[in-house]
């Protein structure tokens, strides 16, 4: 026999308010006696803290408890039979009711490193003890109210940027620091999740050849560990704006889309945050890159040089 839970949008994106509908499908050779099917919507914010990350003992290790969002039990059919063949079972469930307390609030769905924000649909059919129960389960996505989004469409707010051998701060190639460089423009470090990362960029001038021009963007995750909050920040995507030696004075377009499930609106909880920032990296030609090829893009190298921003995303009204 298999089960299987099929929602009504194929997208999987509900809000809070809306109803979470769909069916679920039943498949057997023969008609079974069952005790009880139900439906079960739970939402949580998983934490974890990695020992290395922390800096502390492995025993810290996940130490951190979930905060539940939302746990909620349905009853779809009472003890009975399912007939041979396909059974098809609609379902309609209040995510959130009007008024209701919740035990906490309706985050957007995000799976980070060290945070993952997951809503999850579970069906299970009772078959008693000699049976073992059948279940199957399917994650569906959250996005916050109409009510709560911001009116649109946002402006984005455009930063004026300028990287050159003097504003890093690691060391560069002698060559880099003697001859210089000059690469100016402005991005977008507040949009709505909808809008790409948007802005323009020029290099003005380059001693030495440049090998290609990156956009990174990276989560910044905290979770508070006792009296200590934990940060960590990791790479989610890497676009490439220009590949091999720019035309100097010619102006490059800026536009990055994000990815859905890796990014969600700014958050500052009590417990964690999740925020985000933007990175212009601009990479050399060197036979030192070819010998760490492999290196992590984000850390910085001689043959390197970046400007990091800080990016604030917000969900809007379209």
């Amino acid at each position: 026999m298999s089960i299987e839970l099929k929602l009504s949008r194929t997208s999987r994106v509900y809000r809070p308010s809306e109803l979470l509908e769909g069916k679920i499908i039943l498949k057997s050779p023969s008609s079974i006696s069952h005790y009880g099917i139900r439906l079960t919507v739970n939402g949580s914010v998983s934490l974890q803290v990695r020992g290395g990350s922390a800096g502390v003992i492995e025993s810290f290790y996940g130490v951190v408890k979930p905060i539940p969002i939302v746990n909620k039990n349905i009853e779809v059919k009472p003890s009975g039979k399912i007939g041979s063949g396909t059974t098809e079972i609609p379902f309609s469930i209040n995510i959130k009711k009007p008024g209701e307390e919740n035990l906490e609030k309706f985050y957007e769905t995000f799976h980070g490193a060290n945070i993952s924000v997951q809503y999850l649909l579970t069906v299970d059919i009772m078959r008693g003890y000699l049976h073992k129960s059948l279940s199957s389960t399917v994650e569906f996505i959250v996005e916050s109210d109409k009510a709560d989004l911001l009116e649109g469409p946002i402006p984005s707010e455009m930063v004026i940027f300028y990287i050159t051998q003097d504003t890093q701060r690691h060391p560069l190639l002698p060559e880099l620091k003697s001859g210089g460089f000059r690469v100016t423009g402005r991005i977008s470090t507040q949009c709505s999740l909808t809008d790409p990362i948007s802005g323009e960029l020029t290099v003005e001038a380059s001693a030495v050849p440049i090998c290609s021009i990156d956009i990174h963007l990276f989560r910044v995750e905290s979770v508070l560990l006792g009296e200590r909050i934990v940060t960590e920040t990791s790479l989610i995507q890497t676009t490439q704006i220009a590949d091999g030696d720019v035309c100097r004075n010619l102006t490059l377009p800026i536009y990055v889309i994000l990815p859905r499930l890796l990014t969600c609106p700014t958050i500052s909880a009590g417990p964690f945050s999740i925020e985000f920032k933007v990175s212009i990296v601009i990479t050399f030609q060197s036979e030192l890159s070819k010998l760490h090829s492999k290196s992590d893009p984000g850390t910085p190298r001689l043959w390197r040089a970046l400007e990091t921003l800080p990016l604030e995303l917000v969900r809007a009204r379209v």
